[in-house]
């Protein structure tokens, strides 16, 4: 049955000055005034209001049945979380698998050398080494979850898998690796944890791309197409322990000890150590300065019995996993020093400008005559439109000893950058550069018949896609 009270009680409900409380209450208050009201209207109560009456009694004996219910749902479960304060809401987990990118890179070329070289070698180039040919620089797959702290999860994890030509220039040289196969595709693999100490300690375990250096391996994050020759010579990848404290938003401070550069397996005793700091000084300003102590001379000599490394005619050599291998005796110890420094600056959201410097020594033994090579670099580019840049790049490397290009000269190389930004994660770009030395050093199409310069024009594809923003 409807039940309503009439317009003028209901008006005075609505204009109280203060809260009703339940149920029982309200109708505390407006029956004596409903009542009242009838009582001084009539001395005695009318069919209708018999009826009211009788509607109000059942109502208020259905609403204390409600409030009986109610209270005795609730009381068991309010002593429960007093009784038993397991049953109260836990903390969630952090989700090993939350935040897991999956990644993937393309990156091909076209390259025309002027110089029409034979074999169409690309002499002295990190990545564009093939000319007058359609060619595959790097396909890469990317798998990371990092550690965040912030949520409780202080570890991580990353595995970057790489094929194509780049694969052949960073991976497994058998010059540094005893055993190049095995990792060959491997360019990336380590564990991280943070540590609870200050801001975050975080410390990594494997095998992980050298920041030797200001450029790096993924296109994408490059400002040009083509590497400079200090990339091709510094180290590409370590493996071993490496520790990143970040002191304040101003300074951070690393320390490595790898097995050496460019050696996933150690191929002497010696472990090699990096010191490091990186400055913020401004917040469109980034310096960083590295140290690195080394001994890249190996203690054996391995043998996978190809044409040219078949073992001497000796028996019962010793062998790891199958691969024979003797000693060298005496066993060169000469040190590595390498000092790099490099700085980015953004003096505004467009123009980012770059300068790099490096200076290496190294000795075949600890009293030899040392090899020098030192260079330095200057990068600038300047963003025209939302979907066109700009970029250059001048580079100058002094091989004092060939440590990089295996003979004594000086190399200069200038190169210019056009990037057109399909769409998001697809960009093309078309570069000019001039490689140049003061000795005739580079390949022509006649054989022994050298150049101090060659010229070449590349059109460059790069494709990258997955969850995983900001540089790879």
């Amino acid at each position: 049955m409807y039940f309503a009270f009439p317009a003028c009680i209901q008006s005075f409900v609505v204009n109280l000055p203060f809260p009703i409380g339940s149920p029982m209450k309200l109708l505390s208050l407006l029956l004596p005034l409903w009542l009242s009201g009838s009582v001084l209207a009539q001395d005695q109560p009318t069919l209708r209001e018999k009826q009211l009456m009788e509607d109000v009694e059942r109502l208020e004996a259905r609403i204390a049945a409600i409030e009986t219910r109610l209270a005795q749902s609730s009381a068991p479960a309010q002593s429960a979380s007093v009784i038993n304060p397991q049953t109260a809401p836990l903390t969630p987990r952090p989700d090993p698998l939350g935040g897991t990118t999956l990644n993937f890179g393309f990156d091909g070329y076209y390259l025309y050398n002027f110089n029409r070289p034979i074999g169409r070698d690309n002499l002295l180039r990190a990545y564009d080494v093939t000319s007058n040919s359609f060619s595959l620089n790097q396909a890469a797959l990317v798998l990371e979850n990092a550690p965040d702290p912030t949520k409780g999860k202080r570890w991580g994890a990353r595995l970057d898998l790489q094929y194509g030509q780049a694969t052949q220039t960073l991976q497994g040289n058998p010059a540094n690796e005893p055993r190049p196969e095995i990792y060959r595709n491997i360019f990336q693999a380590y564990g991280t944890y943070v540590f609870p100490v200050g801001q975050g300690l975080t410390v990594d375990f494997g095998k992980w791309s050298s920041s030797l250096g200001i450029e790096g391996n993924y296109t994408k994050d490059q400002i040009n197409y083509s590497r400079s020759f200090l990339f091709n010579f510094l180290p590409f990848y370590h493996m071993g322990v490496r520790a990143n404290y970040n002191v304040n938003h101003a300074l951070t401070l690393s320390y490595w000890l790898t097995n050496g550069t460019q050696q996933t397996e150690a191929f002497n005793n010696f472990k090699d150590e990096l010191i490091g700091l990186t400055l913020a000084p401004r917040k469109n300003v980034i310096w960083t300065v590295n140290y690195y102590l080394g001994q890249e001379h190996p203690d054996v000599t391995f043998y996978n019995n190809s044409a040219f490394n078949t073992p001497p005619p000796a028996s019962n050599l010793p062998t790891l996993q199958g691969v024979s291998f003797t000693p060298i005796q005496p066993a060169p110890e000469g040190r590595l020093h390498i000092i790099d420094s490099y700085v980015t600056w953004q003096p505004s959201p467009k123009l980012t400008l770059a300068l790099e410097g490096d200076y290496v020594v190294q000795r075949l033994f600890r009293n030899s005559s040392p090899a020098h090579t030192d260079g330095a670099a200057a990068y600038g580019r300047y963003q025209l439109t939302p979907k066109f840049a700009i970029a250059g790049r001048a580079e100058y490397l002094s091989d004092r000893g060939g440590l990089f290009s295996g003979a004594t000269q000086a190399l200069k190389e200038a190169t210019l950058t056009m990037e057109y930004k399909i769409a998001e994660g697809f960009v093309m770009r078309e570069e000019w550069r001039r490689d140049s030395s003061n000795q005739p050093y580079f390949l022509t199409n006649t054989l022994g018949v050298l150049k101090k310069e060659q010229n070449t024009a590349t059109l460059g594809l790069v494709w990258w896609f997955g969850q995983k923003s900001g540089s790879w």
